[in-house]
């Protein structure tokens, strides 16, 4: 059985949907997927957690994909007060809930070995590809950084993408060290930043594994619909994510995954038509 971490409240419905149907329908192994989520109401109205609605409702798409499937909630709204209440990153570039992967060695749940995905991915190919990585000596394996391998270290990854050997991570003290980093020190990046300046031993793997750029490749794996800098026609950004069909297709250019988005709206009409 693979082992898959994602996290997020739940506005991250939509991401977890898109992105589980691509990979159950290139992955033959069954699937244990864990959905950390914490209620943080206290610093934005809408940070609310992920549904037990919604983790049915995943659980019971891919149980039509694999009878041995698993989608598994952990609400760890406790745990994170504990850890970083009021922190100096809680308000960094992204959400407090890019955090909660940085718990993941405090949860009796979690497995030897886990693999963490962004929300914003996509499944190209068979996921045991990844899965199957030796890590045994390593406490994770990630790939390089598209633009910080360039401006800030050469072994500067994205964390978007952790293959973790979370055996060897509770002996090295990774997650401990980078939760007292989150609490004390400001980051540019917070828990990307907390997750390399603790490492003791990572693995940097093939770009195929995290391409974050062009999803057109027929050996990629694993597709991350994350900011993007452009230059042309002047120096900008963009962000659009998978399940912004529309605009996938007309800035991104990207069909990769039509069968499998296809497949979303409708199970997500289905999802509404439940809730209403």
């Amino acid at each position: 059985m693979i082992h898959i971490l994602l996290c997020g409240n739940r506005k991250v419905f939509d991401g977890a949907l898109t992105q589980l149907i691509s990979m159950t329908n290139r992955t033959k192994e069954s699937l244990h997927v864990f959905l950390m989520t914490m209620n943080l109401e206290r610093v934005r109205e809408d940070y609310l957690p992920i549904t037990e609605e919604q983790t049915a409702f995943l659980d019971r798409v891919l149980k039509e994909k694999n009878t041995e499937n698993l989608v598994e909630r952990l609400d760890v709204t406790d745990i994170y007060e504990r850890e970083f209440h009021k922190c100096v990153n809680e308000t960094a570039y992204c959400t407090p809930y890019t955090l909660l992967r940085l718990l993941a060695d405090l949860l009796p749940e979690i497995p030897d070995k886990l693999l963490y995905l962004d929300i914003d991915m996509m499944i190209a190919g068979d996921i045991k590809q990844l899965w199957d990585i030796d890590v045994t000596e390593y406490e994770y394996a990630a790939v390089k950084e598209k633009y910080g391998c360039w401006l800030i270290r050469p072994d500067y990854f994205n964390a978007g993408m952790l293959l973790l050997n979370m055996k060897k991570i509770r002996e090295t003290g990774l997650l401990r060290k980078a939760r007292e980093l989150i609490r004390t020190k400001k980051l540019l990046f917070a828990d990307q930043s907390a997750i390399f300046k603790s490492t003791t031993r990572k693995k940097l793997i093939p770009r195929i594994y995290n391409e974050q750029s062009k999803f057109d490749k027929k050996d990629t794996i694993v597709c991350h619909f994350c900011k993007r800098l452009m230059f042309l026609p002047y120096p900008h950004t963009e962000n659009y994510k998978q399940w912004q069909v529309d605009e996938i297709h007309k800035y991104l250019h990207c069909y990769t995954f039509d069968a499998d988005l296809e497949e979303y709206l409708a199970r997500k009409h289905e999802f509404d038509k439940c809730e209403k």
